[in-house]
């Protein structure tokens, strides 16, 4: 019976312009160098059986990566997956956690319900709490993405401007971050009037619904 383990890592500096479709290839380079038996799904196209609970977006760095892997049944005991992945892990990957879970259990994508980001400004913003506040006290902020135009207002949980770290604001956002209902960072930022381009965004969790 294959096994389904679950990964949590950070990704880094190094690894902070790196695609989402580069990171399964990172992923998958990963554990062919730990020697782990990978499950492929079937077809004319066999892929590693993968998951990524929530896409990073360009540029983006996070301490809260969480992706499903499925192996074939003759891995290895999962108490000894974490040493051996973090000996082969690639720069910008810092795998923190190993555990094995039912493969039976829900795709970790539909289990996501929100994600929240510490933004860190890089220039000096005037008039910040004022502009964190307005844009609390909206009803309703429309913006458009894609051609569509979309409610952001109710996908923002919390937006709390924090003490000056070195010198530097950050922002702290918790956006809801369901299928086709997903506040961006950078959406906020720019509701902000805030230049996405002049801060440096960092996912610091992932909620995920029971």
């Amino acid at each position: 019976m294959a096994m389904r383990i679950r990964v949590t890592f950070s990704k880094t500096e190094p690894m902070r312009f790196t695609s989402h479709l580069d990171l399964f290839r990172a992923w998958e380079r990963t554990l062919r160098r730990a020697s782990m038996p990978i499950l492929f799904s079937q077809g004319y196209n066999p892929r590693p059986r993968m998951q990524l609970a929530a896409a990073l977006p360009l540029g983006f760095t996070s301490s809260c990566e969480v992706i499903d892997i499925w192996l074939e049944d003759d891995a290895p005991q999962v108490s000894d997956m974490k040493s051996v992945l973090i000996q082969v892990q690639p720069p910008g990957i810092e795998i923190q956690d190993v555990i094995e879970i039912d493969p039976q259990d829900p795709p970790l994508q539909k289990r996501v319900r929100s994600a929240e980001y510490m933004v860190t400004l890089l220039d000096p913003m005037s008039q910040l709490s004022d502009r964190v506040a307005n844009l609390l006290q909206k009803d309703t902020l429309q913006r458009e993405r894609r051609g569509k135009t979309y409610d952001l207002r109710p996908l923002i949980e919390d937006l709390t401007l924090k003490p000056a770290d070195g010198g530097k604001h950050q922002i702290f956002m918790r956006l809801f971050a369901q299928e086709s209902k997903t506040g961006r960072p950078e959406e906020v930022l720019l509701a902000l009037e805030i230049p996405p381009e002049n801060t440096r965004v960092h996912r610091i969790k992932i909620i995920f619904t029971d």
